[in-house]
């Protein structure tokens, strides 16, 4: 369990999009920075038989106690970061859940009793950094802006262990980038 008497419960994340767009990486980002701020945690992958273009979901399940179930059932957080995600998990976000959604590639229709944040996170990983490979980085940056029991610290820790050193900077960048989209998007209900 985290530092001091926090109560934390069972937090699930579940992060999708398109073979191609990294989601497996964020989620294994978002799993260490947890692992280092002392929860338990369990992260699950899914993807479909296409290495670039198919389905693609990674879950990861934070908790102040053992993890007895390693997969979401009811995601708390949800990050779609392509249509096809946003049209197939979205629905299943808990009532008062959050999803968040590149809202340059995501119309967010058809969902009811979550609260969106939408950013253009491709669009500002392409113009501001020069790369949509780190797309995924940008959005892991904003959402966990709304992931109270993961530190920055933790987080940039993560991304520096787990990117390419020669990528490192760009990935800082994106995750600087990423931070403060989802601390000035709009939250809407």
């Amino acid at each position: 369990m985290a530092s001091g008497t926090e109560k934390l419960g069972r937090l699930e994340v579940r992060l999708s999009g398109s073979g191609g767009q990294g989601i497996i990486l964020a989620a294994s980002i978002l799993t260490d920075a947890a692992a280092q701020a002392g929860w338990e945690v369990v992260n699950t992958q899914s993807y479909g038989p296409e290495a670039r273009g198919g389905a693609s979901k990674a879950e990861v399940v934070i908790s102040d106690e053992e993890v007895d179930y390693p997969e979401a059932t009811e995601p708390d957080v949800t990050l779609c970061l392509s249509q096809a995600a946003f049209d197939r998990y979205a629905r299943e976000t808990r009532a008062g859940g959050l999803v968040v959604y590149d809202s340059g590639l995501v119309t967010p229709v058809g969902v009811d009793d979550v609260r969106l944040i939408g950013a253009p996170f491709t669009q500002v990983a392409k113009e501001q950094l020069g790369k949509v490979v780190v797309t995924n980085i940008v959005s892991l940056g904003a959402l966990t802006e709304h992931l109270e029991p993961i530190s920055h610290e933790a987080v940039e820790v993560a991304v520096a262990r787990r990117v390419p050193p020669r990528f490192k900077d760009l990935n800082m960048q994106a995750l600087a980038a990423g931070r403060e989209l989802g601390r000035t998007a709009e939250v809407s209900a």
